[in-house]
C-alpha cells in the first residue's frame, strides 16, 4: 500500500502491450497497468480517442506524472502505484 503520494513519482513508462504500460516509480517499485478496461468503459469521446493505438502510444512522464497530450489523461499516482484504475 502506498503510504504518501508526496514522495512517490513515476520515473519511467514503457509500453509492453496494446494498452499496457510498465511503470517505474521513484521508490523502485514497478507496476504493469492495463488501461484498456478504463478506456473501453468510458463513453467520453476525449477518453475513447486513446483506444486508437497511435494516440495511446503518445504518453509521457512529466514532473513525475503519467500524462497524455495536454493532460487529457492523467491518473492519480496512488491509483497507478496500486494498479487500481
Amino acid at each position: 500500500m502506498l503510504m504518501s503520494t508526496d514522495t512517490i513519482a513515476v520515473t519511467q513508462a514503457e509500453q509492453v502491450g496494446a494498452y499496457i504500460l510498465q511503470l517505474h516509480f521513484s521508490d523502485g517499485t514497478t507496476q504493469r497497468v492495463d488501461f484498456e478496461p478504463f478506456l473501453s468503459a468510458s463513453h467520453h469521446p476525449l477518453i475513447r480517442r486513446y483506444l486508437a493505438p497511435t494516440e495511446f502510444a503518445r504518453f509521457r512522464v512529466t514532473d513525475g506524472d503519467l500524462v497524455w497530450n495536454d493532460y487529457d489523461l492523467c491518473f492519480p499516482i496512488a491509483d497507478l502505484y496500486e494498479n487500481h484504475l
